[in-house]
């Protein structure tokens, strides 16, 4: 995987496609986008924090139509430039630039976490939802993600949720919760995670906070993963530990 020119600035707020040292967070989060695709289909959608804009192009692919919406200028002038036929707003998630029962689907995809006001989000989220429809979230499983933390790993993350949390900020937001499903390693990932010592995540994290570059070895492995290495389990299956998911996924319907 070489980089492109065209690719937005890595600073840690998002994963960007076209970086082989990012690709295991990229993949883990296009299997979100893949897994929704049929919810989206021949419906008006919104994406609220587009960020580099893949997903929504991804999309847009099945949708009727697809609109970004993205607080970060930087982002937005990269999403228009990469992405032509996506209608793209600058604006904040807590004022949606969107009239009332606008669109069918709200995909918001590893962004509340980064939200101040995620009630006020929600509350939007509803606005613009047509009645009966869906609002579909996604975001890093507190537990797994900063486990035994008060504050989250992440500093561009303002508060973190539990597959527990999230159901009641939907729910106390209006919202009917679907279905509450989770994303995991697959079999290919989970015997990376054995050759890596327990966790093929620690192993990148750990070097990349000591400031050592990549065994050769780690980066190939790094690389070759594909969206296929990750499974979405619902949290109804039997035997399905919610808790013990990487990231949430929530479908919550509009009344």
């Amino acid at each position: 995987m070489s980089e492109s020119h065209d690719t937005l600035a890595l600073t840690g707020e998002r994963t960007v496609p076209g970086i082989a040292e990012e690709n295991y967070w990229f993949r883990r989060h296009e299997v979100a986008y893949a897994h929704v695709l049929d919810r989206c289909g021949g419906r008006d959608v919104l994406e609220a924090g587009s960020g580099e804009g893949y997903g929504a192009a991804m999309l847009a692919s099945v949708a009727r139509s697809v609109v970004c919406v993205d607080y970060d200028e930087a982002a937005v002038t990269h999403t228009r430039r990469r992405y032509p036929g996506l209608t793209v707003h600058q604006g904040n998630l807590v004022d949606l630039p969107l009239p009332d029962d606008s669109v069918d689907v709200v995909v918001n995809f590893q962004v509340i976490e980064h939200l101040w006001d995620q009630a006020t989000f929600v509350a939007e989220c509803r606005r613009v939802l047509r009645p009966g429809g869906r609002l579909l979230i996604s975001t890093p499983n507190r537990i797994t993600f900063s486990p035994g933390r008060d504050t989250p790993l992440n500093p561009f993350h303002t508060r973190e949720l539990d597959a527990a949390e999230l159901r009641t900020l939907l729910i106390d937001g209006g919202f009917t919760v679907e279905s509450m499903l989770s994303v995991h390693h697959g079999a290919g990932l989970s015997a990376l995670d054995a050759k890596w010592g327990g966790s093929v995540i620690d192993a990148q994290i750990d070097r990349a906070l000591a400031g050592q570059e990549w065994p050769a070895a780690l980066a190939a492995d790094v690389a070759a993963i594909r969206m296929t290495d990750f499974e979405i389990r619902d949290a109804t299956t039997p035997g399905v530990d919610i808790d013990a998911g990487l990231d949430l996924l929530a479908v919550a319907v509009c009344p």
